[in-house]
């Protein structure tokens, strides 16, 4: 499989395959990575499929989009990435074997599909745990190192840490906004004293943070130099690895693949959804894609618009579903690659009226016309939104649900009747509610249950730099620890 670029302009070189383009994050025109085709899944596979585990599931999947890795090594990797050691924290009644199991909320018709069962209680563990075993493969055969910079507004951060703390070769370096995370969130960050992770606080909001990798990304002499790669969902690898749990989730809840699935998704830089989109690209049977959205409405606005217009960090709100709190959706540009019949430089016109803070305009156009073939419906919840969700789910179900859960939950119920009565829906469960405790005491009065070992995890001493949003500071530090 070779890949190509959202904006289309790699220059005379051969087309990179997957190991070039997993160290590398942004392609070098700025764009971002995709395959040169979707590949196509028969019914015959997915009666194959149906009956696989979790690690069986993943090899069949991305070796599709993986053939510059031998067959067994990579299967190898997926074996020991998907365990029920490293996936051991399922609800009550599920099976961590299962990986990803679906607790129903309503039998057959509405439930969660659990992704936060690894080691940092967040779904980003499901791609950032296969992307560290490739890292660390791909680095090992080619004898090299890497700085990882990357940015979060949450929980990429803790996942990937998690996932890189130990790897030979690698450094990381974490960019977050100073204050804007819960407090379980810093501390998972914050209080690891690992000698390779480096964690660094802006005094601004993540799409600062966004921003400065990405500036890093496209200064290609320091990248060279200093070896950067990227872990954000930048990295074409993070949604191949999403891509697996929409399968599964399908076979999950579904009997025979005669039926159809709807996925409703907490989505703030649309990584996640995108990797549904793609499923359902693949033949998926994907009836609805419910994409949802808190106070900041960016993508929201747009599948209901066809405006696309990103806010400025001063216009970017503080919210109690923080990982959400993105107001530039950076894979928002796959999907509207698709979109746009897979024309590059219409992407690459539409994203330089983005780069200069500019919004771009598709109502009317053919191209939007074309959002209802590719089955999205969207929604946005606020904070009382949230509360009134999270006190509804607990009290119906006896479930406890996180903020950005509690907005997927609140747009599927709100979406309902665009989703024929004959297909379940799945809420793609974001993180577990111990994450952000806060919300969770004003919303129940009580606070949630964490596993035993991450007991006391605020009270840890925590090793963070504090600086302003400014390039040249980041790359400075980056310097001066490698």
């Amino acid at each position: 499989m070779k890949y190509i670029s959202t904006r289309g302009h790699l220059g005379q070189a051969a087309k990179p395959e997957f190991c070039d383009i997993l160290l590398g994050g942004l392609a070098p025109d700025g764009g971002l990575y995709l395959p040169e085709h979707y590949p196509q899944v028969t019914r015959a596979e997915l009666d194959a499929w149906r009956s696989l585990s979790y690690a069986e599931l993943a090899f069949e999947i991305l070796s599709r989009f993986i053939t510059d890795i031998p067959a067994d090594e990579l299967r190898a990797i997926c074996n020991k990435t998907y365990t029920a050691e490293v996936y051991r924290h399922a609800r009550a009644g599920e099976k961590a074997s299962d990986i990803t199991p679906v607790h129903w909320l309503e039998e057959g018709r509405l439930g969660l599909l659990e992704l936060s069962n690894g080691p940092t209680l967040a779904f980003k563990d499901m791609a950032m745990q296969l992307l560290g075993n490739l890292f660390e493969y791909v680095l090992e055969k080619r004898a090299e190192t890497i700085n990882i910079l990357g940015a979060t507004s949450g929980d990429t951060g803790s996942a990937a840490e998690y996932a890189m703390r130990g790897k030979h070769g690698v450094r990381v370096f974490m960019l977050s906004p100073h204050g804007k995370m819960s407090a379980f969130q810093r501390a998972q960050m914050y209080s690891l004293q690992d000698d390779n992770i480096f964690n660094i606080a802006v005094t601004g909001m993540f799409d600062d943070a966004q921003d400065i990798v990405k500036a890093v990304s496209n200064d290609h002499a320091f990248k060279a130099e200093y070896k950067i790669g990227a872990v954000n969902s930048i990295n074409w690898a993070r949604v191949a690895a999403q891509i697996v749990y929409y399968f599964k989730g399908y076979f999950a809840a579904t009997r025979s693949n005669d039926e159809q699935i709807a996925f409703s998704v907490p989505s703030g830089n649309f990584g996640n959804i995108c990797a549904g989109h793609i499923a359902r690209q693949m033949g998926l049977p994907v009836a609805r894609l419910i994409l949802a959205t808190n106070e900041n409405d960016v993508l929201d606005e747009f599948f209901r618009s066809g405006v696309y217009r990103p806010r400025k960090a001063a216009e970017t709100h503080v919210t109690s579903s923080p990982s959400m709190d993105i107001s530039k959706a950076s894979n928002f540009e796959r999907f509207v690659f698709d979109l746009v019949g897979r024309d590059p430089k219409k992407v690459a016109a539409l994203w330089a009226e983005v780069d200069a803070g500019r919004a771009f305009d598709l109502s009317g156009s053919a191209e939007f016309a074309r959002i209802a073939d590719f089955g999205f419906v969207s929604g946005a919840s606020s904070h009382a939104d949230r509360i009134a969700t999270i006190r509804k789910v607990y009290e119906r179900y006896g479930v406890m649900v996180d903020t950005h859960t509690a907005d997927g939950l609140k747009v599927a119920w709100q979406c309902r009747d665009e989703v024929p009565a004959t297909v379940p829906i799945l809420v793609l469960e974001t993180a577990q509610a111990v994450k952000f405790s806060e919300t969770i005491v004003e919303a129940l009065g009580r606070e949630p249950e964490r596993p035993a070992e991450m007991e006391g995890m605020e009270k840890l001493p925590q090793r963070v730099e504090v600086m302003a949003p400014d390039v040249d500071l980041v790359k400075r530090f980056i310097s001066a620890h490698v």
